[in-house]
């Protein structure tokens, strides 16, 4: 088996096609800062509000990719497992899962250990869980855990980072992602030899929280301009090109009980689908319509569904 810091041809070739569609998922992203490149050890922390999308928009900071963990009770197929892996998920225990479950998962640690080792960046949300909420939740021991085995290693900093949403719940909103200044691990540990291992990881949690709060916007960012109106005329036919891919996609929200999970299932549905329904269209079109307008359509096609969400956005806000 593969390390699973090393990325594979294919995972390559999957990143940069799922990337194209993370950012086309909002009418405007931005990212503010970078990630340093100082040969330290670098793990990133940041606030988890929208399930699948927060780790998808933190994929972006890195062209040489970031390893992730997840909590360890999705890793209980092995289908899932063997998928997760190859995405470079981690499963990671949390302690209300019980002791089995943290005794089967400790492995985790050495590959985190080893990942950045490597330098590649490993990204934790020290939450927990995500909550649609811009105020933190107190963060878990995980993330002092990781920090202070690495930093007692090598030189070890932690990027806190805040992912700011226009709206939690609806497709084709705005993004602001502000990658903060490092919390340098090793001079936290030296500066506080004297405490005990218990307050330690209570004072780097409370000060490590208080990093990431500072970088989400206590308010929601600032609904879209009215340029998307400009793009009605062409909702009819964008509405018609990608119905089987929002069609999908709307049907499985109405299952879903977290919404938080609902834009995520509209990026798998478009990422799954695009490719599928391109050559049925381009099929279709090209043996019933003049070449010109198959030609037109087909360009239409992949930008139909953003403009079918933008203005649905538009007439829901």
């Amino acid at each position: 088996m593969s390390n699973i810091w090393d990325p594979g041809k294919w995972y390559c070739l999957l990143r940069h096609y799922v990337d194209a569609h993370t950012r086309a998922s909002f009418c405007q992203l931005k990212i503010e800062g970078t990630l340093p490149e100082n040969g330290s050890a670098v793990l990133i922390a940041p606030n988890h509000t929208n399930t699948l999308m927060d780790a998808l928009i933190v994929l972006l900071m890195s062209n040489n990719g970031i390893v992730f963990g997840a909590r360890a009770d999705i890793f209980r197929k092995p289908v899932a497992a063997k998928i997760l892996r190859f995405l470079k998920i981690l499963p990671m225990a949390r302690e209300r899962d019980g002791n089995g479950t943290i005794r089967e998962s400790m492995y985790a640690f050495d590959v985190i250990d080893d990942t950045i080792a490597q330098g590649v960046p490993y990204c934790m949300f020290p939450e927990g869980r995500h909550r649609t909420e811009r105020v933190l939740l107190p963060l878990q021991k995980g993330i002092g855990r990781i920090a202070f085995r690495s930093a007692r290693q090598r030189p070890t900093i932690v990027i806190p980072t805040g992912i700011n949403y226009s709206d939690f719940f609806h497709y084709r909103g705005r993004c602001l992602m502000r990658i903060g200044k490092p919390f340098d691990v090793n001079a936290f540990l030296d500066s506080h030899s004297e405490m005990s291992e218990a307050e330690l990881h209570q004072l780097f949690r409370e000060q490590l929280g208080a990093q990431i709060q500072a970088l989400v916007n206590p308010d929601p960012l600032p609904a879209p301009s009215a340029w998307r109106w400009l793009l009605l005329p062409l909702w009819p036919v964008a509405a018609l090109l990608s119905l089987p891919l929002w069609l999908t996609a709307e049907l499985i929200c109405r299952k879903v009980n977290d919404k938080a999970f609902c834009n995520s299932v509209r990026l798998l549905a478009k990422v799954i689908l695009t490719p599928i329904f391109l050559i049925i269209w381009a099929i279709l079109l090209f043996l019933l319509l003049p070449w010109p307008l198959a030609t037109a359509l087909m360009m239409l096609y992949l930008f139909s569904y953003s403009i079918f969400y933008d203005i649905i956005y538009k007439i829901k806000a």
